[in-house]
Order: C-alpha cells, then sequence, then structure tokens
C-alpha cells in the first residue's frame, strides 16, 4: 500500500470512527431522555429493551449484556418485577434456571410507544432510501459490531484494568530487522539494547496488538478503536537488537512517542507523529540515513551525536524552527538548512518533514 493510500485509509477509518462514537453516544443520550419522558431509570429501561429484542435471558445474561454485576442485575429485576414490567419464570428446558421475562404493564406501555414509534419511524425513512442489498450489507455490519460489542463488554469485566502482556522474537540468522508500528497508543517507546540475545522485546499496557513477524520484519498492529478512553490506555515499549541494522516505521496517533536509539545501525526511519510529541535520539550514523517525518505534531524534536553532519528539508508549515544554531520563525513551505560539514560528509543524516509542526527542533546532542 503506497503512503498516500495508507494515509487516505487512516483518515477514513478515523472518521468511521468518530461517527460511530457518535452514534453510540446519541444512543445513550436517548436512552436518557426516553427514561425521563416515561419516569423510568434509564437502566431499567435498557433492561426492558434488551428484553425486547432479544426474548427471556437469565440474569446472567442480563448482567453480561449490561455491562453490570449478577448483584445489581439481581436489584434491577426485584424493582421491574415489583413494577409489573417482568416476571420471573422457569426456564422450561431446564428446570433449574431461572428466565426473565417481559411482562409489559399496560400504562408503561402507553408512556413508551409514542416514545419507541418515533424513533422507529425516523429508522424506517433512513432505511427507505437504501436498496435491499445496501440494508442487507448494514444488517450484516450491525450483527457484527453488535457480537463484537457483546465480547468487548465481556473481556472489561474480565481482565483487570493496566495488565501488561511480553513479548518477545528469536534472534537467528536475521541480518537486517524492519520494525513496523501501526499505533494508536498513549505512549510509545522504542529503545536500542546492546547485548540482547532476541531480535526484539516488547511490553504492552493495556490492549493488546497484533504482533507479526515474519522474515526480519516486525509489525505492531494495533485495531482501530472507536474510544478514545480505550487509546488512552494503551502504553508500549520496544526494544531492539543493536547486533543488526534496522529499518523503523512509525504511524501513531498518541500523545507521546519517544525513540532512543543509540548504539543502533539505523538504516531508516519513516516516522508520522499526528498529534503527538515525538523525540527521536539518533545514533552515530554508519552511512547517509535518511529521515522521514510527516504529519501535524504539536512537538518535533530530533537530536543528533555531536558533530555529525545533517540537512533538513522543511516542506510543511510551523510556527518556528531551531536547527543548530539557526532559529527561523513564521515558517513557510519549502525550508532548506544544513550544517556547516555536509558537503562532502559520507555518514550524515537527510531529514525531510512535511506536514505541519508547532515547533520542530533538530540539535546535536
Amino acid at each position: 500500500m503506497s503512503s498516500g493510500s495508507f494515509e487516505k485509509r487512516e483518515e477514513l477509518l478515523a472518521e468511521f470512527a468518530r461517527e460511530v462514537r457518535q452514534f453510540n453516544g446519541l444512543s445513550a443520550s436517548f436512552f436518557r431522555a426516553a427514561a425521563a419522558q416515561v419516569g423510568m431509570n434509564v437502566t431499567d429501561i435498557q433492561v426492558t429493551n434488551i428484553l425486547d429484542i432479544t426474548g427471556p435471558a437469565s440474569a446472567g445474561q442480563l448482567a453480561e449484556l449490561m455491562g453490570l454485576t449478577t448483584g445489581a442485575i439481581t436489584g434491577m429485576i426485584d424493582r421491574l418485577e415489583k413494577a409489573g414490567l417482568v416476571r420471573r419464570e422457569r426456564d422450561p428446558e431446564d428446570g433449574r434456571r431461572v428466565i426473565v421475562r417481559l411482562a409489559p404493564n399496560e400504562e408503561a406501555l402507553r408512556k413508551m410507544g409514542p416514545v419507541f414509534d418515533s424513533i422507529g419511524g425516523s429508522w424506517d425513512e433512513i432505511a427507505s432510501q437504501y436498496s435491499d442489498e445496501q440494508v442487507a450489507f448494514l444488517v450484516e455490519f450491525l450483527k457484527r459490531s453488535n457480537a463484537m460489542s457483546r465480547e468487548e463488554i465481556v473481556r472489561l469485566r474480565e481482565v483487570p484494568e493496566g495488565v501488561g502482556s511480553d513479548f518477545s522474537a528469536p534472534l537467528g540468522d536475521v541480518e537486517r530487522g524492519r520494525l513496523v508500528v501501526a499505533a494508536g497508543t498513549s505512549t510509545l517507546m522504542v529503545r536500542a539494547v546492546t547485548g540482547m540475545s532476541d531480535l526484539c522485546r516488547a511490553n504492552f499496557t493495556g490492549s493488546m496488538p497484533t504482533v507479526k513477524v515474519e522474515e526480519g520484519t516486525i509489525t505492531v498492529r494495533y485495531p482501530q478503536r472507536l474510544w478514545l478512553l480505550a487509546r488512552r490506555q494503551r502504553m508500549a515499549e520496544i526494544m531492539l537488537n543493536t547486533a543488526i541494522p534496522w529499518y523503523i516505521v512509525i504511524r501513531s496517533g498518541g500523545s507521546e512517542v519517544t525513540a532512543e536509539l543509540g548504539g543502533l545501525d539505523l538504516l531508516e526511519l519513516d516516522a508520522n507523529g499526528a498529534g503527538s510529541m515525538f523525540r527521536v535520539e539518533l545514533p552515530e550514523p554508519s552511512r547517509a540515513v535518511p529521515i522521514r517525518l510527516d504529519g501535524s505534531g504539536s512537538e518535533f524534536t530530533v537530536r543528533r551525536p555531536p558533530g555529525v553532519a545533517a540537512r533538513v528539508h522543511l516542506k510543511g508549515w510551523g510556527s518556528g524552527v531551531v536547527f543548530d544554531d539557526q532559529t527561523v520563525s513564521g515558517m513557510s513551505n519549502d525550508v532548506r538548512l544544513q550544517s556547516p560539514n555536509y558537503a562532502g560528509a559520507a555518514r550524515r543524516y537527510d531529514i525531510e518533514t512535511s506536514g505541519s509542526g508547532s515547533m520542530i527542533t533538530v540539535a546535536a546532542s
């Protein structure tokens, strides 16, 4: 996938995530408004809605779907049963099991009918604007989304917050490494480690990404999260073996990305720090090394060892640029700066930035 195609898909997925989050938020708001309209507790009306959709269910099933404890759901069922909205019955297929069934109260039905009929009619009107094939696609999407949501509710109840997971990959006969990170983490740290026996080691806190290793290429890919808070809980630390040279590609929408690469034989760094504080400590180069920084980060800071030659090509816009002892304010597109020892240097950094950043700093450590 080309860089342009990758960026376009990332933007489309981000827009999709925002719209789904808004849809879920508005759905929750609708239930609050509906509950106030009919004089019910919002969780009570959600339980009656679940029973209306799924049919009879056990207290345990309702607890899972509502994300509540069985104790809390038992008290809720007691309250609804007293109000005449539900009734408990023995499961006809298993006499040891109690199920909960709707027992609609005529007065409650009279109050709730107009509220739900109104939004039902609005959904019918929207659906009428789509073909049968499009509606079938939406039904399939919603079925898969609902199944995923049920799984996530169970997972969130069972997995303690902040649990970390370790990962390692053997070095074997790999001669060159490539790290590709597609991350939406709150914090991402990439470090070079000398004397490590593995090709790579990592620790992930929060949701676990998919990690694939193939012929020296390590791909770390987080799923597109529809929830901002889920993204904020993600933290990743990745350690690279300095015994081999590395290509590094980082795509991150996280709040803080740091790469401490001292001692690494760096072949190339391609990083997108959109919306991030992006800090890189570069190693002593063994050749001409290209560095590409794309995106709209609030702060880009690139530090290199003293005396190392560098050239910076600034292709975006920003409020300020510091390059060694040179400062450019109100930067416009296409600015080129280089160190005095750049011409003729075989070991150097060629740094290119695009997009926009409020401050870009490239300096010797």
